[in-house]
């Protein structure tokens, strides 16, 4: 099999992107999504493996490499510690969105290359808005049937807009947005806060909480294309994937570095 460029790639994964899209809508016009359970008592509905089928099925016809997905997650570290290029899908980003029905959820396929990510596509389905990047070839929104480039915020403002999860704000959260002073913010569901950041419409989304690398992966690609940071707060260093332990360290995405990054961290660390 020939090996495609990015730029190539990448509009074949929005195509497919689109199409898991599609098939969630389906189930969430229906309104009669079956909700299960999993080991660790994160819900499951029958769109994560609607979604999770179109995929898998699509991306084994658009690149040879492995894939990692949240409705897969069982293979073992040593298998995929020497994977050179592999993809890492979250077919149903947000699903306590989706069975709460605010609309903030959405379908993520990333590719990763060493342990980053080189090209994500974002989709969100209930808004047919969709956010893609790859390595070298730009940020883009697509919305209404227009496709812009995005970048992040070029300006340090005097308060700060913050974007904060929906279903999962608790105590560090809040006492991380006191520690910051002067803030606005606005909740929202599932990898849409990494978007926000990266089309300019916020300037920080402090992580402090569980996430998984499904659940960050596509997203970091759009917003590191847009100009911005995603940073584990334990390094500070640029998030990485394929870990041994597939669980994110809290994290910070941001649309600048410098003082801003600094005092971000240093206020996390202390928590």
């Amino acid at each position: 099999m020939k090996t495609p460029g990015l730029a190539e790639l990448l509009e074949d994964v929005s195509i497919l992107a689109r199409e898991a899209g599609a098939a969630v809508m389906e189930i969430y016009r229906s309104g009669k999504a079956d909700v299960q359970s999993k080991k660790d008592s994160s819900p499951l509905t029958e769109a994560d493996l609607a979604s999770h089928r179109i995929i898998v099925e699509g991306l084994g016809k658009i690149g040879d490499y492995p894939v990692l997905s949240e409705e897969s997650a069982l293979i073992s570290y040593e298998e995929r510690k020497n994977w050179h290029r592999y993809w890492l899908v979250d077919p149903l980003d947000g699903t306590k969105e989706f069975i709460n029905r605010t609309g903030e959820f959405t379908v993520n396929i990333a590719l990763i290359e060493d342990k980053y990510p080189i090209l994500g596509v974002v989709y969100a389905p209930v808004v047919d808005r969709m956010y893609y990047a790859a390595s070298g070839c730009g940020a883009y929104r697509e919305a209404d049937g227009i496709i812009a480039g995005i970048g992040v915020s070029s300006i340090v403002p005097d308060k700060l807009r913050v974007v904060a999860s929906r279903s999962h704000r608790g105590d560090a959260l809040d006492e991380f947005l006191e520690k910051l002073g002067q803030h606005e913010c606005v909740s929202m569901g599932s990898s849409l806060k990494f978007c926000l950041v990266a089309e300019g419409s916020a300037d920080l989304y402090p992580r402090l909480g569980p996430t998984m690398e499904w659940d960050t992966a596509a997203a970091q690609a759009v917003v590191e294309e847009a100009g911005g940071m995603v940073v584990d707060n334990e390094s500070g260093a640029r998030l990485r994937y394929n870990k041994r332990d597939l669980r994110n360290p809290w994290l910070l995405v941001m649309a600048q570095g410098g003082n801003g990054l600094r005092r971000g961290l240093a206020i996390m660390r202390e928590q």
